[in-house]
């Protein structure tokens, strides 16, 4: 009979996610780790494997309760322009909150600011992983929300507003006017596109 964990793995998960949050992958050493979890360095290797274990199981619950909780309208049928207006207004209301993890920023754009990106393939599959996902569910509420322009246009605008809402999140954590400025952006070009001041792909 194997030996039942004396810790639970969803709390580890949530205490080691918010070091990782407020500090960034690169700048979290396994001693905060430690402090956070109330595991010993063994106990945590024994569980995940390594410190980048760890990270990339924080990293799929921060995707699943965090991100793709937000995006999930986007990607609904036939939304409409409702969809990426909740989406944007939501992200403006958590960047003006002020909270901890507001002023933290994005968990995975902190990593990708770090150096250990270039160093690790690994994380860097996740952080590029995730903007893709990103990319993917904006894509689809700019498609519901502006069906009458060409998609080439469509694609173009879609790459605008992608661009704003991950500038938005990397800037979050030093300048959230700046990043209420760049998703206040994103609905603007979804309401302008087409009509003279934006160009128009064809």
């Amino acid at each position: 009979m194997g030996r039942t964990s004396a810790f639970d793995r969803d709390d580890v998960i949530r205490a080691a996610r918010d070091v990782f949050w407020a500090r960034g992958y690169a700048e979290t050493g396994v001693a905060e780790l430690e402090e956070a979890t109330g595991l010993k360095r063994s106990s945590i290797y024994h569980a995940f494997g390594s410190k980048k274990g760890l990270f990339e199981a924080v990293v799929a619950r921060y995707l699943d309760e965090v991100v793709r909780s937000r995006i999930a309208g986007l990607h609904q049928v036939d939304a409409g322009p409702e969809a990426i207006e909740r989406y944007i207004t939501e992200m403006r209301r958590a960047i003006a909150s002020g909270t901890p993890r507001a002023r933290a920023g994005c968990l995975l754009l902190n990593a990708a600011c770090a150096p250990v990106v270039d160093d690790d393939p690994d994380v860097r599959a996740l952080v590029t992983g995730y903007t893709d996902e990103l990319r993917a569910a904006i894509a689809a509420g700019v498609g519901s929300a502006r069906p009458d322009i060409s998609d080439v246009s469509r694609s173009a605008l879609s790459e605008v507003c992608a661009s704003l809402v991950i500038a938005a999140l990397a800037v979050a954590r030093v300048d959230p006017d700046a990043a209420d400025r760049s998703l206040a952006a994103v609905l603007a070009a979804v309401d302008s596109w087409g009509a003279g001041a934006t160009p128009v792909y064809t």
